[in-house]
């Protein structure tokens, strides 16, 4: 899949690449909704619901520490959209780099492309949380609550 069509955005702070790749694997403390299963641990799996919009299931299949950190979804069941599993077989990507002396974070989710039904509100959600609710908690320790 050609990354240029499907959704990423970035992010640049101070904290350092490890704090970084500490904050992404804690879900919890910025993605909104209800967790199963942790995120810290390569092969480990996972799954994320908002109960009657979103459910995925998702297996850590790469975890480089202070470099990438990705997700392949594995199970999905949006509500929202005629094509209930659309989020199934993409990869949910962060790529952590240095650039100058502040720490850049390049989201990626492979797959979620504009011919999707849900690129328009998936990509705005994925906006609002790695934009302010991920930045917020990188910069500050707290998520902010985006939907």
């Amino acid at each position: 899949m050609e990354k240029k069509k499907s959704f990423t955005t970035s992010i640049l702070v101070d904290q350092s690449a490890a704090e970084v790749f500490k904050a992404i694997n804690n879900t919890r403390g910025w993605w909104q909704g209800e967790f199963t299963g942790n995120t810290d641990k390569l092969n480990e799996e996972f799954t994320y619901e908002v109960p009657g919009v979103h459910f995925s299931k998702q297996k850590v299949i790469e975890l480089i520490p202070g470099k990438k950190v990705v997700w392949l979804v594995t199970e999905s069941n949006l509500s929202f959209v005629a094509k209930k599993d659309e989020w199934t077989n993409t990869t949910l990507q962060f790529d952590i780099s240095t650039e100058g002396k502040k720490t850049k974070v390049t989201f990626t989710h492979y797959g979620l492309v504009p011919t999707f039904e849900c690129y328009g509100g998936c990509a705005g959600a994925w906006g609002d949380l790695i934009e302010q609710s991920l930045l917020s908690f990188i910069t500050t320790g707290k998520g902010v609550k985006v939907f």
